[in-house]
């Protein structure tokens, strides 16, 4: 029993402390820059091949809300006093643990999604023409994006009708219901805005177009990010800071598996179908030969 009191008592010791803050710093800073570089590739890759195709519109779509939302939540978390006094409040007087490079990261990432997502406007950039964007762009992405809308707005309307004292009481509905609720969807939208180009890589059982080097500093992220998370959690000693983060524990999570799925693809199932160690072939054959039917079908009529 006194061996168990003196390892524990050697972990807290001011020396470990101050070594894993300056962790959890170099680990957040190290995330911050992966993650965020991790949004330049494949503008860069479209703008050289003068081109999208071989990407989905979904993708940048969902970004541009997800990060949104995003940014949103990490702000208000970050600098907020009213925020920050009723995460406290409902969990057990601990501060939550977003930090300013989850702030940095979050607007930089959606300054880049929205450049991104500009792409796909072929006259914008005199890019190659494909096919229309409206045709790109599938029911199921026009009504997540309607009914993440009218989600943020329920919880608004709520906690201005059922809030007591404005909203600021955290006992009842209130602002950080608001801010949770933000956080959500930028986690739904994580969920889902891989999966339509893993599906589309699927049929055209290629990857070109599609840049792996996001796909491997967005790996890096998600790690450390949960790394971070939980070397957060152990200083506060109240493992609450992962559980009252979900969103941070959630991003890295899901980018972690999609990011597998993606290097799966590249370098083992379709390894070889494209030129470039990138991806950076055409890989512009299936959706040429989908615009040249449209124009064909238009013609007939």
């Amino acid at each position: 029993m006194a061996a168990e009191e003196l390892v524990i008592t050697n972990i807290r010791t001011p020396g470990t402390i101050w070594f894993l803050k300056a962790l959890s710093q170099l680990l957040g800073w190290i995330y911050f820059l992966a993650w965020s570089i991790s949004f330049y590739p494949q503008p860069w890759m479209n703008f050289r091949r003068q081109s999208t195709i071989g990407t989905t519109p979904a993708y940048p779509i969902f970004n541009v809300l997800g990060f949104a939302c995003y940014s949103v939540s990490t702000t208000l978390l970050y600098t907020s006093p009213l925020i920050r006094s009723q995460y406290r409040e409902r969990h057990n007087g601990v501060p939550n643990t977003v930090a300013g490079n989850d702030v940095a990261f979050a607007m930089h990432a959606l300054l880049l999604s929205v450049i991104t997502l500009s792409q796909f406007w072929t006259r914008l950039w005199g890019f190659e023409r494909r096919v229309p964007f409206v045709k790109l762009v599938g029911c199921g992405v026009w009504g997540l994006l309607t009914g993440a809308m009218v989600a943020i707005a329920s919880v608004v309307v709520l906690v201005l009708v059922r809030g007591k004292d404005g909203g600021s009481d955290a006992t009842s509905w209130a602002w950080i219901d608001v801010v949770n609720a933000v956080g959500y969807i930028k986690l739904l939208v994580t969920c889902v805005k891989y999966t339509p180009q893993a599906w589309k890589n699927y049929k055209a059982k290629s990857t070109a177009g599609w840049s792996i080097t996001q796909i491997l500093l967005d790996f890096l992220g998600g790690v450390l990010s949960i790394a971070q998370l939980v070397i957060d959690s152990s200083l506060q000693s109240d493992w609450s800071g992962i559980t009252g983060n979900p969103v941070k524990l959630g991003l890295g999570q899901v980018s972690i598996f999609f990011d597998i799925i993606f290097m799966v693809q590249h370098y083992i199932l379709y390894r070889g179908k494209g030129k470039g160690s990138d991806g950076e072939d055409d890989g512009k054959d299936d959706e040429r030969r989908d615009l040249l039917g449209s124009d064909e079908e238009a013609a007939s009529r």
